[in-house]
């Protein structure tokens, strides 16, 4: 109760630091005339009631704290849809997967209306198969509507913000909790993360969930092996920061995904 109670002081603390022309500007960098149309659609099927400020923003995407039915809090995901730096950077998840060699060179909007199904289809996926991720509920284009994770428009924190206060024993737990979410990914739901890292996971209601799995592969891609080890790698990285040591368990566990993936293919 005294962490929540710490965690929701200092996400108002931040949220007073935001500025409004800070705000205003993010939303004219997301709120095209195509991408105001694809939110007015998602307010007209009423998956949308009200949309508020910015929970989070990167160069590749914002999200949006909003509302839905019976006052739900929602995670409004936007995906820019014109940066050439963000075309750049996915270009090594796409190649080799079937679903975007349809798309004609030099069409991007239609690439991230695709990506950004693609991650819906991934978070379902995962959720399916026992993972901790966010509830998808709608996408439109290049907006994903799902559940957030947070409180009165807070986010929970992100697993970098969390293990600051943890102590030895919790950042096992975590570290245990954390394990188990991979193994979820790799060998029930049969994807790799393929970005896995203290920044895109997220500790909640007593346990770690997975966020931002729009380039997750199938086991299938012709690099999900070295993204696998990419993955295993940097999430070890930092726990062996944490813990002063090698996190318990690491080289069986890399066996075990290994396998998971070669079993599959």
């Amino acid at each position: 109760m005294r962490r929540r109670a710490r965690w929701l002081r200092r996400a108002r603390e931040e949220d007073e630091r935001v500025k409004d022309r800070d705000l205003l500007k993010t939303v004219e960098e997301v709120f095209d005339p195509i991408t105001m149309g694809h939110v007015e659609r998602l307010i007209a099927k009423g998956v949308i009631r009200e949309l508020r400020g910015v929970v989070s923003a990167g160069k590749e995407a914002r999200v949006y704290w909003a509302r839905g039915r019976g006052g739900r809090e929602l995670a409004v995901k936007i995906y820019l849809s014109f940066t050439a730096e963000f075309r750049k950077s996915i270009r090594k998840y796409i190649l080799g997967d079937p679903r975007f060699e349809r798309i004609p060179s030099g069409n991007f909007r239609r690439l991230i209306y695709e990506w950004t199904r693609k991650e819906f289809r991934n978070l379902r996926r995962l959720r399916e198969a026992g993972v901790r991720v966010p509830e998808p509920l709608a996408f439109q284009g290049n907006v994903l509507v799902m559940e957030f994770l947070g409180e009165e428009g807070y986010r929970a924190p992100l697993l970098v913000e969390a293990a600051r206060e943890a102590a030895g024993g919790e950042i096992l737990e975590l570290w245990r909790d954390t394990v188990e979410q991979l193994r979820g990914i790799v060998c029930r739901a049969r994807l790799v993360h393929a970005d896995l890292s203290e920044y895109n996971l997220i500790v909640w209601r007593g346990g770690v969930w997975v966020i931002d799995v729009a380039q997750a592969v199938s086991h299938g891609h012709p690099h999900a092996a070295e993204f696998l080890e990419r993955d295993i790698r940097n999430i070890a990285s930092f726990y062996r920061g944490l813990l002063g040591a090698e996190p318990p368990g690491l080289g069986e566990l890399r066996g075990e995904l290994l396998e998971c993936l070669k079993g599959s293919r």
